[in-house]
């Protein structure tokens, strides 16, 4: 009936989700020159708290996105793809890094976390 002690924290596997990021929200009363920074390193922090991985690469083409329409007007919300993958460099502090990627979409309307089939 009580609760059994867990020995050791839970061992990461490589996983793909899709997440909508409502950048909008985060950056609120922060001052224009400084939102497309801060909207990456958000997206960092994002990444951090859901996949639990240090090392966390975002894509070119989603930095593209997020300074497209300059450092002051961001984009409301973006969709992006977390891949927590394995480390291939054997001298690497951590064993598992995340990379953030772009998902261009239509629209935001109902769309739910998923989690992606890798190929």
């Amino acid at each position: 009936m009580g609760k059994v002690a867990k020995s050791g924290s839970k061992k990461l596997e490589p996983v793909t989700r899709d997440y909508t990021i409502h950048l909008h929200k985060l950056m609120h009363k922060i001052q224009f020159k400084k939102r497309a920074p801060r909207a990456v390193r958000e997206i960092r922090k994002f990444t951090l708290k859901r996949m639990f991985t240090k090392d966390v690469r975002i894509d070119t083409k989603l930095n593209k996105f997020v300074w497209s329409n300059g450092v002051r007007n961001l984009p409301r919300r973006v969709r992006v793809r977390l891949s927590r993958k394995r480390n291939e460099d054997e001298d690497a502090k951590e064993k598992m890094f995340t990379l953030v990627q772009h998902v261009p979409v239509e629209s935001f309307k109902n769309l739910q976390t998923e989690l992606v089939r890798d190929e």
